[in-house]
Protein backbone atom coordinates (compact mmCIF):
# COMPACT_ATOMS: atom_id res chain seq x y z
CA UNK A 1 0.00 0.00 0.00
CA UNK A 2 1.40 3.54 -0.97
CA UNK A 3 2.01 5.82 1.54
CA UNK A 4 1.32 8.98 -0.85
CA UNK A 5 -2.34 10.25 -1.97
CA UNK A 6 -3.24 9.56 -5.53
CA UNK A 7 -3.15 13.25 -5.57
CA UNK A 8 0.41 13.65 -5.34
CA UNK A 9 1.16 10.76 -7.53
CA UNK A 10 -0.27 13.10 -10.16
CA UNK A 11 2.74 15.16 -10.12
CA UNK A 12 6.70 15.58 -10.37
CA UNK A 13 8.68 17.52 -8.38
CA UNK A 14 9.99 21.03 -9.62
CA UNK A 15 12.33 20.55 -12.02
CA UNK A 16 14.55 23.97 -11.97
CA UNK A 17 14.46 23.38 -8.45
CA UNK A 18 15.87 19.64 -8.78
CA UNK A 19 18.16 21.08 -11.27
CA UNK A 20 19.60 23.74 -9.01
CA UNK A 21 19.86 21.25 -5.69
CA UNK A 22 22.04 19.07 -8.18
CA UNK A 23 24.19 21.87 -9.03
CA UNK A 24 24.68 22.75 -5.38
CA UNK A 25 25.40 19.27 -4.34
CA UNK A 26 27.95 18.99 -6.67
CA UNK A 27 29.61 22.13 -5.68
CA UNK A 28 29.65 21.43 -1.85
CA UNK A 29 31.53 18.09 -3.10
CA UNK A 30 34.20 20.57 -4.60
CA UNK A 31 33.53 20.97 -7.98
CA UNK A 32 33.97 23.91 -10.02
CA UNK A 33 30.32 24.41 -11.03
CA UNK A 34 28.16 27.28 -12.54
CA UNK A 35 23.95 27.09 -12.20
CA UNK A 36 22.06 28.71 -14.84
CA UNK A 37 18.94 27.11 -13.53
CA UNK A 38 17.25 29.19 -10.96
CA UNK A 39 15.01 31.85 -12.33
CA UNK A 40 16.30 34.58 -9.63
CA UNK A 41 17.58 38.25 -10.21
CA UNK A 42 21.45 38.10 -9.12
CA UNK A 43 20.61 41.75 -8.16
CA UNK A 44 19.93 42.64 -4.10
CA UNK A 45 16.59 44.15 -3.17
CA UNK A 46 16.83 47.92 -3.03
CA UNK A 47 18.01 49.61 -0.31
CA UNK A 48 14.67 51.41 0.64
CA UNK A 49 12.52 48.38 0.32
CA UNK A 50 14.93 46.41 2.97
CA UNK A 51 14.09 49.80 5.33
CA UNK A 52 10.43 49.83 5.24
CA UNK A 53 10.72 45.79 6.70
CA UNK A 54 13.22 47.10 9.25
CA UNK A 55 10.76 49.47 9.96
CA UNK A 56 7.93 47.29 10.13
CA UNK A 57 9.96 45.15 12.74
CA UNK A 58 10.81 47.65 14.82
CA UNK A 59 7.05 48.75 15.07
CA UNK A 60 6.03 45.79 16.02
CA UNK A 61 4.30 44.81 12.54
CA UNK A 62 4.84 41.33 13.07
CA UNK A 63 1.89 39.47 13.89
CA UNK A 64 -1.13 37.67 11.92
CA UNK A 65 -2.71 39.87 8.93
CA UNK A 66 -6.16 39.38 7.02
CA UNK A 67 -5.73 36.57 5.26
CA UNK A 68 -5.50 38.24 1.77
CA UNK A 69 -2.79 40.79 2.56
CA UNK A 70 -3.36 44.44 4.48
CA UNK A 71 -5.31 47.32 3.39
CA UNK A 72 -2.47 49.25 2.39
CA UNK A 73 -0.73 46.53 -0.01
CA UNK A 74 -4.36 46.15 -1.79
CA UNK A 75 -4.15 49.64 -2.15
CA UNK A 76 -0.55 49.82 -3.54
CA UNK A 77 -1.92 47.16 -5.60
CA UNK A 78 -5.34 48.58 -7.16
CA UNK A 79 -3.19 51.95 -7.95
CA UNK A 80 0.07 50.18 -9.32
CA UNK A 81 -2.62 47.94 -12.12
CA UNK A 82 -4.70 51.52 -12.49
CA UNK A 83 -0.83 53.36 -13.17
CA UNK A 84 0.85 51.27 -15.06
CA UNK A 85 -1.82 48.43 -16.67
CA UNK A 86 -4.82 51.05 -17.11
CA UNK A 87 -6.97 48.30 -15.07
CA UNK A 88 -9.70 49.87 -12.36
CA UNK A 89 -10.22 47.47 -9.89
CA UNK A 90 -11.58 48.55 -5.99
CA UNK A 91 -9.70 47.19 -2.80
CA UNK A 92 -12.10 43.92 -2.73
CA UNK A 93 -10.82 42.67 -6.08
CA UNK A 94 -7.28 42.68 -4.93
CA UNK A 95 -5.43 39.83 -3.28
CA UNK A 96 -1.89 38.92 -1.47
CA UNK A 97 -0.39 35.56 -1.42
CA UNK A 98 3.09 34.04 -0.17
CA UNK A 99 4.30 34.11 -3.68
CA UNK A 100 2.97 33.91 -7.34
CA UNK A 101 2.60 30.49 -7.15
CA UNK A 102 0.10 29.87 -4.18
CA UNK A 103 -2.02 32.46 -6.41
CA UNK A 104 -2.27 29.95 -9.01
CA UNK A 105 -2.78 26.94 -6.56
CA UNK A 106 -5.54 28.74 -4.57
CA UNK A 107 -7.56 29.95 -8.41
CA UNK A 108 -6.89 26.73 -9.37
CA UNK A 109 -7.76 24.75 -6.04
CA UNK A 110 -11.31 27.45 -6.23
CA UNK A 111 -12.34 26.40 -9.07
CA UNK A 112 -11.76 23.58 -11.07
CA UNK A 113 -13.94 20.48 -10.75
CA UNK A 114 -12.45 16.88 -12.66
CA UNK A 115 -13.34 16.79 -16.17
CA UNK A 116 -12.96 20.32 -16.53
CA UNK A 117 -9.33 21.46 -19.00
CA UNK A 118 -7.10 24.34 -18.66
CA UNK A 119 -5.65 25.19 -21.87
CA UNK A 120 -1.51 26.24 -21.46
CA UNK A 121 0.67 26.76 -24.17
CA UNK A 122 4.26 25.02 -24.53
CA UNK A 123 6.81 25.64 -23.68
CA UNK A 124 5.13 26.62 -20.18
CA UNK A 125 6.49 27.36 -16.58
CA UNK A 126 6.83 23.85 -14.69
CA UNK A 127 4.54 24.51 -12.30
CA UNK A 128 1.25 25.13 -14.43
CA UNK A 129 0.44 21.66 -15.48
CA UNK A 130 1.39 19.66 -11.83
CA UNK A 131 -0.96 22.34 -10.40
CA UNK A 132 -3.79 22.08 -12.29
CA UNK A 133 -3.85 18.15 -12.18
CA UNK A 134 -3.06 18.25 -7.89
CA UNK A 135 -6.37 20.83 -8.26
CA UNK A 136 -8.05 17.86 -10.16
CA UNK A 137 -8.01 19.44 -14.17
CA UNK A 138 -6.36 17.92 -17.07
CA UNK A 139 -4.05 20.56 -19.04
CA UNK A 140 -3.95 20.91 -22.69
CA UNK A 141 -1.14 21.45 -24.14
CA UNK A 142 -1.12 24.71 -26.99
CA UNK A 143 1.56 24.09 -29.02
CA UNK A 144 4.28 27.01 -30.05
CA UNK A 145 7.46 26.45 -32.20
CA UNK A 146 10.44 28.38 -32.59
CA UNK A 147 9.33 29.39 -35.83
CA UNK A 148 6.29 31.34 -34.23
CA UNK A 149 8.80 32.60 -31.82
CA UNK A 150 7.37 30.64 -28.66
CA UNK A 151 4.26 32.69 -29.36
CA UNK A 152 0.34 30.95 -29.06
CA UNK A 153 -1.16 31.79 -32.54
CA UNK A 154 -4.96 32.47 -32.56
CA UNK A 155 -5.34 29.27 -34.62
CA UNK A 156 -3.48 27.12 -32.22
CA UNK A 157 -5.44 28.28 -29.08
CA UNK A 158 -8.79 28.13 -30.55
CA UNK A 159 -8.04 24.35 -31.76
CA UNK A 160 -6.97 23.78 -27.98
CA UNK A 161 -10.28 25.10 -26.51
CA UNK A 162 -13.54 22.87 -25.75
CA UNK A 163 -16.60 22.82 -24.04
CA UNK A 164 -14.78 21.38 -20.84
CA UNK A 165 -12.68 24.61 -21.38
CA UNK A 166 -12.36 26.38 -17.69
CA UNK A 167 -9.07 28.44 -17.76
CA UNK A 168 -6.18 29.38 -20.37
CA UNK A 169 -2.78 30.38 -18.66
CA UNK A 170 -1.16 32.90 -20.53
CA UNK A 171 2.81 34.18 -19.74
CA UNK A 172 4.37 36.83 -21.10
CA UNK A 173 6.99 37.59 -21.09
CA UNK A 174 7.06 33.61 -20.57
CA UNK A 175 9.59 31.30 -18.83
CA UNK A 176 11.33 30.01 -19.80
CA UNK A 177 11.20 31.02 -23.69
CA UNK A 178 11.36 35.32 -22.80
CA UNK A 179 8.95 35.51 -25.81
CA UNK A 180 6.30 38.16 -25.22
CA UNK A 181 3.31 39.26 -26.75
CA UNK A 182 2.95 42.73 -29.11
CA UNK A 183 -0.50 44.52 -28.57
CA UNK A 184 -1.57 43.10 -31.85
CA UNK A 185 -0.58 39.52 -31.14
CA UNK A 186 -2.57 39.65 -27.92
CA UNK A 187 -5.34 40.76 -29.48
CA UNK A 188 -5.67 37.85 -31.99
CA UNK A 189 -5.95 36.13 -29.16
CA UNK A 190 -8.74 38.04 -27.28
CA UNK A 191 -10.70 37.63 -30.11
CA UNK A 192 -10.70 33.99 -30.12
CA UNK A 193 -11.71 34.23 -26.30
CA UNK A 194 -14.32 36.56 -26.83
CA UNK A 195 -15.96 33.46 -28.83
CA UNK A 196 -15.66 31.71 -26.11
CA UNK A 197 -17.23 33.33 -22.64
CA UNK A 198 -17.05 30.35 -20.64
CA UNK A 199 -13.23 30.38 -20.84
CA UNK A 200 -11.84 31.92 -18.16
CA UNK A 201 -7.88 33.96 -18.23
CA UNK A 202 -5.02 33.63 -15.78
CA UNK A 203 -2.34 36.28 -17.01
CA UNK A 204 1.04 35.60 -15.20
CA UNK A 205 2.53 39.08 -15.36
CA UNK A 206 5.86 38.42 -13.44
CA UNK A 207 8.41 39.60 -16.00
CA UNK A 208 6.45 42.47 -17.17
CA UNK A 209 9.15 45.04 -16.44
CA UNK A 210 11.78 42.74 -17.51
CA UNK A 211 11.28 43.92 -21.93
CA UNK A 212 13.95 45.06 -23.69
CA UNK A 213 14.59 47.17 -27.13
CA UNK A 214 11.78 49.54 -26.27
CA UNK A 215 9.34 46.80 -25.82
CA UNK A 216 5.73 48.11 -24.98
CA UNK A 217 3.96 46.00 -22.37
CA UNK A 218 0.39 45.07 -22.52
CA UNK A 219 -1.99 42.70 -20.86
CA UNK A 220 -4.97 40.93 -21.55
CA UNK A 221 -7.15 42.18 -19.93
CA UNK A 222 -5.85 45.90 -20.90
CA UNK A 223 -5.77 45.53 -24.37
CA UNK A 224 -9.28 43.86 -24.24
CA UNK A 225 -11.81 45.33 -21.74
CA UNK A 226 -14.85 42.98 -22.23
CA UNK A 227 -12.28 40.04 -20.78
CA UNK A 228 -11.99 42.22 -17.76
CA UNK A 229 -14.92 40.14 -16.01
CA UNK A 230 -13.32 36.85 -16.43
CA UNK A 231 -9.42 37.69 -16.25
CA UNK A 232 -7.14 37.09 -12.95
CA UNK A 233 -4.07 39.36 -13.39
CA UNK A 234 -1.17 38.05 -11.53
CA UNK A 235 1.97 39.26 -10.75
CA UNK A 236 4.39 40.17 -7.57
CA UNK A 237 7.92 41.33 -6.60
CA UNK A 238 10.16 38.50 -7.20
CA UNK A 239 11.54 39.25 -10.12
CA UNK A 240 11.46 43.34 -11.02
CA UNK A 241 12.34 44.28 -7.10
CA UNK A 242 14.59 41.33 -7.07
CA UNK A 243 12.46 40.25 -3.92
CA UNK A 244 12.22 36.35 -4.41
CA UNK A 245 12.93 35.01 -0.58
CA UNK A 246 10.29 37.62 0.43
CA UNK A 247 7.52 35.64 -1.16
CA UNK A 248 4.94 37.71 -1.89
CA UNK A 249 2.71 37.62 -5.28
CA UNK A 250 -0.58 39.44 -5.74
CA UNK A 251 -3.29 39.30 -8.44
CA UNK A 252 -7.08 41.25 -8.86
CA UNK A 253 -9.86 40.24 -10.51
CA UNK A 254 -13.32 39.60 -9.99
CA UNK A 255 -15.00 39.90 -6.64
CA UNK A 256 -16.82 35.95 -6.52
CA UNK A 257 -13.19 34.56 -7.59
CA UNK A 258 -11.10 36.73 -5.00
CA UNK A 259 -13.77 35.24 -2.40
CA UNK A 260 -13.37 31.67 -2.86
CA UNK A 261 -9.56 32.02 -3.15
CA UNK A 262 -9.87 34.03 0.06
CA UNK A 263 -11.62 30.81 1.20
CA UNK A 264 -9.53 29.07 0.34
CA UNK A 265 -6.32 30.68 1.35
CA UNK A 266 -7.63 30.93 5.40
CA UNK A 267 -7.28 27.33 5.43
CA UNK A 268 -3.95 26.56 4.14
CA UNK A 269 -0.83 29.41 4.23
CA UNK A 270 -3.18 32.05 5.84
CA UNK A 271 -1.82 35.18 5.56
CA UNK A 272 1.38 36.46 3.95
CA UNK A 273 4.42 37.35 5.93
CA UNK A 274 3.40 40.92 7.33
CA UNK A 275 7.01 42.11 7.21
CA UNK A 276 7.35 41.15 3.62
CA UNK A 277 4.07 42.94 2.95
CA UNK A 278 4.93 46.04 4.72
CA UNK A 279 8.21 45.82 2.23
CA UNK A 280 5.91 45.28 -0.99
CA UNK A 281 4.04 48.05 -0.02
CA UNK A 282 7.04 50.38 -0.46
CA UNK A 283 8.26 48.43 -3.75
CA UNK A 284 4.91 49.75 -5.12
CA UNK A 285 4.88 52.75 -4.20
CA UNK A 286 8.44 53.87 -3.82
CA UNK A 287 10.83 54.68 -6.60
CA UNK A 288 10.71 52.77 -9.66
CA UNK A 289 13.48 54.22 -11.67
CA UNK A 290 16.10 50.89 -10.92
CA UNK A 291 13.69 48.94 -12.58
CA UNK A 292 15.00 50.51 -16.02
CA UNK A 293 18.28 50.20 -14.95
CA UNK A 294 18.43 46.84 -14.21
CA UNK A 295 16.75 45.76 -17.61
CA UNK A 296 18.96 47.45 -19.53
CA UNK A 297 21.80 45.23 -17.71
CA UNK A 298 19.84 42.08 -18.54
CA UNK A 299 19.13 42.78 -21.95
CA UNK A 300 23.13 43.15 -22.70
CA UNK A 301 23.51 39.56 -20.94
CA UNK A 302 20.79 38.45 -22.96
CA UNK A 303 22.91 39.22 -26.04
CA UNK A 304 25.81 38.29 -24.80
CA UNK A 305 24.33 34.44 -24.27
CA UNK A 306 22.55 34.89 -27.73
CA UNK A 307 25.42 35.82 -29.74
CA UNK A 308 27.90 33.03 -27.79
CA UNK A 309 24.85 29.88 -28.54
CA UNK A 310 24.46 30.84 -31.89
CA UNK A 311 28.40 31.14 -32.94
CA UNK A 312 28.18 27.17 -31.55
CA UNK A 313 27.40 24.63 -34.58
CA UNK A 314 24.49 22.77 -33.82
CA UNK A 315 22.82 25.46 -31.71
CA UNK A 316 19.77 27.75 -32.81
CA UNK A 317 18.85 30.07 -29.78
CA UNK A 318 16.29 33.02 -30.76
CA UNK A 319 16.89 36.56 -28.64
CA UNK A 320 13.92 36.68 -26.32
CA UNK A 321 11.89 40.35 -25.79
CA UNK A 322 11.91 39.59 -21.94
CA UNK A 323 12.18 38.06 -19.20
CA UNK A 324 16.32 36.89 -18.43
CA UNK A 325 15.99 33.26 -19.98
CA UNK A 326 16.73 31.82 -23.55
CA UNK A 327 15.33 29.00 -25.08
CA UNK A 328 18.00 27.14 -27.61
CA UNK A 329 17.24 24.56 -29.84
CA UNK A 330 19.62 21.70 -29.81
CA UNK A 331 18.23 19.78 -32.56
CA UNK A 332 21.84 19.73 -34.51
CA UNK A 333 23.21 17.80 -31.58
CA UNK A 334 20.96 14.96 -31.61
CA UNK A 335 22.37 11.77 -32.45
CA UNK A 336 25.96 13.21 -31.15
CA UNK A 337 28.37 11.43 -28.93
CA UNK A 338 30.36 12.23 -25.78
CA UNK A 339 34.12 11.46 -25.35
CA UNK A 340 32.92 9.12 -23.37
CA UNK A 341 30.34 7.54 -25.07
CA UNK A 342 27.07 8.15 -24.33
CA UNK A 343 25.00 8.79 -27.02
CA UNK A 344 22.74 12.40 -27.18
CA UNK A 345 19.29 10.70 -27.53
CA UNK A 346 17.12 14.30 -25.80
CA UNK A 347 17.37 17.22 -24.22
CA UNK A 348 17.58 15.48 -21.11
CA UNK A 349 20.57 13.59 -21.71
CA UNK A 350 22.43 16.52 -23.37
CA UNK A 351 21.66 18.90 -20.05
CA UNK A 352 22.97 15.79 -17.74
CA UNK A 353 26.32 15.43 -19.41
CA UNK A 354 26.84 19.18 -19.43
CA UNK A 355 26.78 19.19 -16.20
CA UNK A 356 29.01 15.90 -15.77
CA UNK A 357 31.67 17.13 -17.97
CA UNK A 358 31.90 20.87 -17.56
CA UNK A 359 29.94 22.19 -14.92
CA UNK A 360 27.45 24.51 -15.78
CA UNK A 361 23.93 23.93 -14.82
CA UNK A 362 20.68 24.47 -17.07
CA UNK A 363 17.35 23.14 -17.23
CA UNK A 364 16.27 20.44 -20.42
CA UNK A 365 13.17 21.43 -22.52
CA UNK A 366 11.42 18.62 -21.73
CA UNK A 367 10.49 20.09 -18.13
CA UNK A 368 9.15 22.90 -20.07
CA UNK A 369 6.93 21.06 -22.69
CA UNK A 370 8.95 21.30 -25.44
CA UNK A 371 12.25 19.48 -26.99
CA UNK A 372 14.65 19.68 -27.88
CA UNK A 373 15.76 22.42 -25.93
CA UNK A 374 17.34 23.57 -22.93
CA UNK A 375 16.76 26.61 -20.35
CA UNK A 376 19.50 29.27 -19.24
CA UNK A 377 19.19 31.59 -16.60
CA UNK A 378 21.21 34.64 -17.94
CA UNK A 379 20.03 36.87 -14.70
CA UNK A 380 24.37 35.94 -13.50
CA UNK A 381 27.15 38.61 -13.94
CA UNK A 382 28.54 38.79 -17.50
CA UNK A 383 31.81 37.14 -16.58
CA UNK A 384 30.32 34.03 -14.86
CA UNK A 385 27.92 33.92 -18.56
CA UNK A 386 30.76 34.43 -20.61
CA UNK A 387 32.82 31.53 -18.54
CA UNK A 388 29.47 29.18 -19.12
CA UNK A 389 28.89 29.69 -22.72
CA UNK A 390 32.52 28.87 -23.49
CA UNK A 391 32.14 25.74 -21.74
CA UNK A 392 29.28 24.87 -23.52
CA UNK A 393 30.97 25.40 -26.67
CA UNK A 394 33.93 23.19 -25.68
CA UNK A 395 31.87 20.43 -24.71
CA UNK A 396 29.53 20.93 -28.31
CA UNK A 397 32.52 20.70 -30.15
CA UNK A 398 33.97 18.02 -28.48
CA UNK A 399 31.09 15.86 -29.82
CA UNK A 400 31.23 12.96 -32.14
Amino acid sequence: MSFTSKSLARIQPSATMAAGAKAAQMRKAGRDVISLAAGEPDFDTPDNIKQAAIAAINNNLTRYTAVDGIPELKQAIVDKFKRENHLHYELEQAFVAPGGKPIIFNAMLATLNPGDEVVIPTPYWVSYPDIVLLAGGTPIFAQTTIDTGFKLTAEVLEAAISDKTKWLIFNSPGNPSGAAYTKAELQALTQVLLRYPHVWVLTDDMYEHLVFDDFIYHSIAEVEPLLFQRTLTMNGVSKAYAMTGWRIGYCAGPVELIKAMRKLQSQSTSNPCSISQWAAVEALNGPQDFIASRARAFSLRRDLVVDKLNAIEGILCPKPEGAFYVYPCIQGLIGKTTNNGILITSDSVFVEQLLADTGVGVVQGAAFGLSPHFRISYATSEQLLEDACTRIQQFCVSLR
